[in-house]
């Protein structure tokens, strides 16, 4: 059997960031061979996925990154088992690598598509490749659970946990700060939808016909009653969670809409990621 020196080992541990006792067994199998032993450990990924693949990945974090002029923008969700993982510098590395990718690159609809590409850092390897090398050293279950890539302008916005996302779409031209104070906002509050045409019609014209009915036994005018109406249409719409109603999170005097409005902004969309939900 070839004998493994301390050197060998040292150097196949700098090579794959592996701990010493793991290269040395593979070097050992490897009968000394380095390019041999870092196959063994990469065939290993599988092994660590197999044993790992029932557990829960309720931990992680989640990935923005906006273009310079704020017309496009994605977010990625990377999961994992545990909270130091999950804050941890591999976890961060590879997020942004994703993210980057994700931004520059010609795009992906599902964490596989984005995965298959080469990664943005120059190295010549796929982001499968550097997944599964940090998957390798970590041992444990981590997973890219989704990505999205959206045009703008957009606002962007992750809480400082690294556990919520938010990306929010909008038309028009004024300043994106604004735009991350929505995406912010939408972080607080957790709207279920953007506007009344989101909701159920029939559900709205229903709870209308009611209010209708309760203001016409007043005995007050009609056009009294269809103002009243509206006003406490408006309360069933917060109620309800529809964004531009909800008061603003950074001057209540106003609501999201009348706040966009100022600046000349529509809402269009917006995606809300809870890490594990």
């Amino acid at each position: 059997m070839a004998e493994i020196t301390a050197a060998a080992v040292k150097a196949l541990r700098e090579r794959t960031d592996l701990p010493m006792m793991k290269c040395k067994q593979a070097l050992v199998e490897a009968e000394g061979d380095e390019e041999k032993a870092v196959d063994i450990l990469k065939s290993q990924v599988k092994g660590v996925l197999d044993k790992r693949g029932g557990n829960v990945t309720a931990e992680g974090c989640i990935f923005t990154l906006i273009s310079d002029d704020g017309s496009e923008a994605v977010m990625v969700e990377v999961q994992c088992e545990s909270a130091p993982v999950g804050s941890g510098e591999d976890l961060a590395n590879f997020g942004k690598l994703v993210a980057q990718q994700l931004l520059e690159g010609p795009g992906a609809e599902t964490p596989e598509e984005i995965l298959a590409q080469a990664a943005p850092d120059g190295s010549g390897r796929t982001l499968a490749e550097i997944y599964e090398d940090m998957v390798n050293k970590i041992r444990e279950k981590i997973v890219v659970n989704r990505v999205v890539r959206v045009t703008g302008p957009v606002g962007a916005y992750v809480h400082h946990d690294g556990k919520t996302g938010v990306l929010f779409q909008a038309t028009g031209e004024g300043s994106t700060d604004l735009l991350r104070d929505v995406a912010m906002h939408i972080a607080a509050l957790k709207p279920t939808c953007v506007s009344v045409e989101n909701l159920d019609a029939a559900e709205v014209q229903a709870e209308r016909d009611r209010l209708t009915a309760d203001a016409k036994a007043t005995g007050k005018p009609d056009n009294i009653i269809d103002k009243i109406v509206d006003g406490r249409m408006n309360n069933f719409y917060v109620e309800k969670g529809v964004l531009l109603f909800q008061a603003f999170a950074k001057d209540d005097s106003k609501t999201v809409s009348q706040a966009l409005a100022e600046q000349g902004f529509e809402a269009v969309n917006y995606h809300s990621w809870l890490i594990g939900n």
